[in-house]
């Protein structure tokens, strides 16, 4: 029976550079072979012995994982950040990346991360597409107003974006060049546009299966709404991969680095090492969603007792975290009923409350 061979890949947008050794260290083959189909399908039909593979985490990594996991024992994605910090080295070119993955997988030293399966890939694209339309309708928006403000024209910024308001506004308005006018409407038609398309993908991400009751469970927790859900569900994937809060909270940047040294403890900024998705949207929901949680309007109005609203702000959102956590692990409704200080944590598992976090670790993979 043939040896098991461990294959290291360096990804880039057009090429590929891969290295083959066995479980001992003994070199079975190494080269560069196009990043396309074709050239995959070639290099996996001149395979003679059972393989693994590994390859670091970069934007052109899913379809090639994707392609290559039907045919392979096992598909392993490296963490960028820490396999930067575990093989770094003064000498460095694609030959050298692909060996030194390979020696990773097969000394099993390779910092893993989670990949999520590729339907939840493919809807988490549609929902980040969602995002980039919401940000261009905004920059649409804005142009308008700064189109009709540049010629000194009065208007009723709270009804401009209307589509009646606006359309009467062009026809009355005077002293308005006709280029920024027709401007000013182009601005208006694309911003509709993006709107109307942004709506669209909502609608069929809540309506799909995959996401449909998950959605709903999540939604039951008060001042959590649509975008919310679909964006804590599509960017946590299988929310059992979290041992506790913890590192739930680490992995949506909502804490600090550790820096502590001879007994001393410094505070750190929230960290950038996060998903970045999910650190923005638990910011902004923990703004408002006071309003509609008594449980969280009770943590916010404590902290900003303290002296320091932004602080106040991030406390929301740890407790938030935790609570979809907890819910999304358990698949229960929200029970707003029960106490927030006498509930275990109980690893998230629990659907209704939790006690007070303790400081959380930093760097959860992800």
């Amino acid at each position: 029976m043939a040896s098991l061979h461990y294959v290291g890949m360096d990804i880039h947008k057009k090429m590929i550079a891969y290295c083959v050794k066995t479980k001992a260290g003994r070199l079975r083959g190494e080269g560069v072979i196009d990043a396309t189909r074709d050239s995959l399908d070639k290099w996996i039909a001149e395979r003679r012995a059972p393989w693994v593979a590994a390859m670091e985490a970069t934007l052109f990594t899913g379809w090639i994982y994707d392609h290559l996991k039907p045919h392979a024992r096992d598909i392993k994605v490296a963490h960028p950040l820490m396999l930067k910090a575990i093989s770094a080295s003064k000498k460095k070119n694609d030959r050298v990346d692909a060996a030194k993955i390979a020696d990773l997988l097969r000394a099993d030293l390779l910092p893993e991360c989670y990949v999520q399966p590729t339907e939840m890939r493919n809807l988490r694209r549609v929902l980040r597409y969602r995002n980039l339309l919401v940000r261009q309708a905004t920059r649409m928006k804005n142009k308008t107003s700064g189109l009709l403000m540049e010629v000194g024209a009065q208007y009723n910024k709270d009804k401009l974006h209307s589509k009646r308001y606006f359309n009467d506004l062009l026809t009355t308005v005077e002293d308005v060049p006709d280029s920024v006018l027709q401007m000013a409407r182009h601005s208006h038609d694309f911003m509709r546009l993006f709107k109307d398309l942004q709506n669209g993908l909502i609608k069929g991400l809540v309506k799909d299966p995959l996401l449909e009751e998950r959605i709903k469970t999540l939604m039951t927790i008060n001042g959590v709404g649509e975008i919310s859900a679909l964006t804590w569900a599509l960017e946590i994937g299988d929310p059992s991969r979290f041992r506790n809060r913890r590192q739930a909270i680490s992995y949506c940047g909502l804490c600090g680095a550790q820096d502590e040294s001879a007994g001393k403890m410094k505070r750190t900024p929230i960290s950038k090492q996060r998903n970045k998705h999910l650190q923005t949207m638990l910011i902004e929901i923990s703004k408002l969603a006071p309003q509609w949680n008594p449980r969280l309007a009770q943590i916010h109005a404590r902290e900003v007792e303290r002296g320091n609203r932004n602080r106040a702000t991030l406390e929301v959102a740890r407790r938030l975290v935790a609570l979809l956590l907890a819910i999304d692990k358990s698949g229960a409704a929200y029970d707003s009923s029960r106490n927030i200080s006498k509930q275990p944590e109980s690893n998230g598992r629990k659907a209704g409350g939790f006690s007070p976090p303790t400081p959380p670790r930093p760097g959860a993979p992800g």
